[in-house]
């Protein structure tokens, strides 16, 4: 049923001579490329705790993903039956296993999160980023590289990662104490994801003597969402206890920071990958590659935010700042160590 229903939608594309094909391609191009850029210029201009909460739902989503993935290893459609035909260049992006679609775990807690994020206070945005998550999963069926089902657990692990983050925040903010031993617990099962995707056995299928698929490239993109629950606790770390920026604003000075911060993510996404994978292997290419990006989002352009808002930004000692009430709260907590140690002293 799955690849019947793929076939239609070929012989859709083929009678409008692939007219909605390019339109496709994009949509779905976008999200594992530049759709990144929307939740760190949250994270660092509108929203400190609306881009967190996005960021920490993507990199939950995505790397949860790459050990089902890993562990079902579905083939493509086009593996399983020679009729379907990608669409395009698409079969380029469709990297790793079929199941479930990492297009869809991508756009789904990212539009998702700032759909959360936005639903009471620019609800066109929220709606527009709904529309782009269902856009975007059926996408990857239009363009013939993933089946329904792909796409549909992408949706629900999409979500389950949206609740999860959210339950996550709502604890932490009563319970701020706890953030690092959560950070902890996601740092070693990172490690224990990249031991268990690299030792685990793989299906070794071989047509006319060829083998079918080859797990060491399937297991590429694995290395670099797993390292997502590596990545995130150290650089999580290093900003709430060294950094602690402000979100810059949307006003003057503050929007052009936060736009320039994304000029050297741009070239990071666009060409940090080759080197990396030819100089450390494929594995380790993808693992530092998202390792180097996490670490530029989350603390190493903060820092240069907060040094710039340390020697030039003229605050207000009134204005109400944006921040992640888990650093409200640690902050209190900080400041009352300090006092009673005063006070012993």
């Amino acid at each position: 049923m799955d690849i019947d229903y793929l076939l239609m939608l070929q012989r859709f594309r083929e009678s409008i001579d692939n007219f909605l094909t390019p339109f496709m391609e994009g949509i779905s191009l976008f999200a594992v490329t530049y759709l990144i850029m929307l939740p760190v210029f949250l994270y660092w201009v509108c929203d400190k705790r609306a881009g967190l909460y996005t960021l920490v739902s993507y990199y939950l989503c995505c790397s949860i993903n790459a050990l089902v993935k890993l562990t079902a290893c579905v083939y493509r459609p086009w593996i399983r039956d020679a009729r379907v035909v990608p669409a395009g260049d698409a079969i380029t992006t469709a990297t790793g296993y079929s199941f479930p679609s990492g297009h869809t775990t991508t756009a789904g807690p990212i539009y998702g999160g700032m759909a959360v994020s936005g639903r009471k206070r620019v609800k066109p945005v929220a709606v527009f980023c709904v529309i782009m998550v269902a856009l975007t999963a059926f996408s990857r069926n239009y363009l013939g590289v993933h089946t329904p089902q792909d796409v549909l657990v992408g949706l629900v692990e999409s979500v389950l990662a949206l609740w999860a983050a959210a339950v996550l925040f709502r604890y932490l903010d009563q319970h701020p104490e706890k953030e690092n031993l959560f950070l902890i617990i996601s740092f070693i099962v990172g490690w224990l994801g990249i031991i268990y995707i690299t030792f685990k056995p793989y299906p070794m299928d071989y047509v006319d003597g060829k083998l079918l698929v080859n797990p060491q490239k399937m297991m590429n993109d694995g290395y670099g969402d797993t390292c997502l629950l590596i990545a995130f606790p150290i650089a999580r770390f290093i900003e709430k206890k060294w950094i602690r920026f402000r979100a810059t604003g949307l006003k003057g000075a503050g929007l052009f920071v936060g736009l320039f911060g994304l000029v050297p993510l741009f070239f990071m996404i666009e060409y940090l990958g080759t080197p990396l994978d030819n100089l450390l292997g494929t594995h380790w290419g993808h693992f530092t590659n998202s390792f180097i990006t996490v670490l530029y989002c989350v603390a190493l352009y903060p820092l240069v935010i907060k040094l710039w808002q340390t020697k030039f930004a003229q605050a207000d000692p009134e204005e109400t700042v944006t921040t992640s009430s888990m650093d409200t709260v640690v902050t209190d907590s900080e400041e009352t160590e300090s006092t009673n140690s005063g006070k012993k002293s």
